[in-house]
């Protein structure tokens, strides 16, 4: 059974970031926001383990972080000495009035319907295009996905230091040019949305390929992208990028329990794609994920979302390994390669190429896109590269690649992946 603590744990998991999201709104400030949800935690950690968790965790935390928020503002107004100061901080924006606005301490948390929007307002304003991109991408990751620090440095391969002082700026920012906290009506919400949908894929991908810890996937951040990603269809219909990018989560989660063998050390082991139960993905996921990429399709305009999630309909409707149509897999990525000329799509590309034109091919491709160096802190890039080794029977420069994407990844369950692969080659 589980210990108060971990069950304390686990609400900061799954709440933390609606939490979060309606604590901004009540006191128009990240940090103060921040700061209140960690004492609302805290008390928890003081109170829980004698008297039991309440009926509504997340509301007991809010209500808490709340009465600190309007504590604090109360001393604020305290200790203006002049009334003019005080007319000036009663401003519609500024955090005094936000907070008292809301005088009776035992303000109720808002219903369950309602923590969508306040997500979304939040998502929205991690992205509003006076940020920097990555620091959009990267506030919305700590604030709405509820990662560390060091876990979005290695989504961008960035150091620490750098990654937390672009957080830091990035709300100094929102709230020194009182970036409004709103979702923007429809002719400011076109030239935020592309940055919202890698927001949210971003969240995605860390709960499908954890970067850190004793489990390959965090289920909570799958399905919070997942919830994200189709309030935001909903929201624009017409867009069929926003359909693209549903579609794409769910055909990627789909395969989510299939990833992770249910034999072996306790975790389990990770299994790649082509050894995949197939028969034990999620139908029910597929079927709407082919269902949503059809209508994305249709709709004008062709898009990374929507190109991708085509790539990820051909595994989908792939019955075996071998029926997968790697050819027209490697066309897409390459169309995919000229709308984001990234390293990341054209090495996806190169192992596509592999598996369709041949194994050196694409091991020429991987190796020439490693020339420069931009991919040495890219784990996958090394395990994709020991991979097509492996494959080819060239032991020696296999072990070497395993070796360096060991080096460079901290999840526990793709690490036992790479050691057995290492030693399948190591001689002896």
């Amino acid at each position: 059974m589980a210990s108060t603590h971990e069950l304390i744990a686990g609400v900061f998991r799954q709440e933390s970031g609606r939490i979060l999201a309606g604590l901004i709104r009540f006191a128009g400030s990240f940090d103060r926001a921040e700061e209140a949800m960690q004492e609302g935690f805290a008390a928890a950690l003081a109170r829980w383990p004698g008297g039991g968790l309440p009926d509504n965790p997340a509301a007991w935390i809010t209500r808490v972080a709340q009465r600190k928020l309007v504590d604090a503002a109360r001393r604020e107004r305290v200790h203006r000495d002049m009334e003019a100061e005080l007319q000036r901080e009663l401003e519609p924006a500024a955090f005094v009035p936000a907070v008292l606005a809301h005088e009776t301490v035992g303000w109720p948390m808002p219903p369950e319907e309602g923590f969508p929007d306040e997500r979304l307002r939040l998502l929205f304003t991690c992205c509003h295009p006076a940020l920097e991109a990555s620091a959009r991408v990267a506030l919305t990751l700590r604030t709405l996905g509820g990662l560390t620090t060091p876990e979005i440095a290695r989504a961008f391969l960035l150091p620490e230091p750098t990654l937390a002082q672009r957080l830091v700026r990035a709300k100094r920012k929102i709230e020194q040019a009182r970036i409004p906290y709103e979702v923007p009506g429809r002719a400011a919400l076109a030239e935020r949305l592309a940055s919202v949908q890698s927001v949210l894929y971003l969240i995605f991908n860390e709960g499908y390929s954890t970067t850190a810890g004793d489990s390959l996937v965090r289920r909570e951040l799958c399905q919070e992208a997942i919830r994200l990603a189709r309030m935001l269809a909903q929201l624009l219909p017409e867009e069929g990028e926003n359909w693209g990018l549903l579609a794409l989560m769910l055909l990627h989660d789909s395969r989510r329990d299939t990833r992770i063998s249910p034999q072996g050390e306790p975790r389990g082991e990770l299994v790649p794609l082509e050894e995949q139960d197939r028969s034990r993905w999620d139908q029910a996921a597929i079927a709407e994920g082919l269902e949503l990429v059809e209508r994305a399709l249709r709709l004008p305009g062709v898009g990374p979302q929507r190109l991708q999630a085509a790539i990820a309909a051909l595994h989908a409707q792939a019955a075996t390994p071998e029926a997968t149509d790697w050819a027209q897999i490697a066309a897409l990525y390459a169309r995919l390669a000229e709308l984001v000329p990234s390293a990341v799509v054209r090495l996806n590309h190169a192992v596509a190429v592999a598996m369709s034109a041949g194994l050196a091919p694409g091991l020429a491709l991987m190796d020439g896109l490693g020339a420069d160096g931009s991919l040495d802190g890219y784990h996958l890039y090394h395990a994709a590269r020991a991979d097509l080794l492996r494959r080819l029977g060239r032991a020696v420069p296999a072990a070497a690649a395993y070796r360096q994407a060991l080096a460079l990844t901290s999840n526990a369950v793709e690490r036992r992946y790479l050691r057995r692969r290492l030693a399948e080659v190591e001689p002896g």
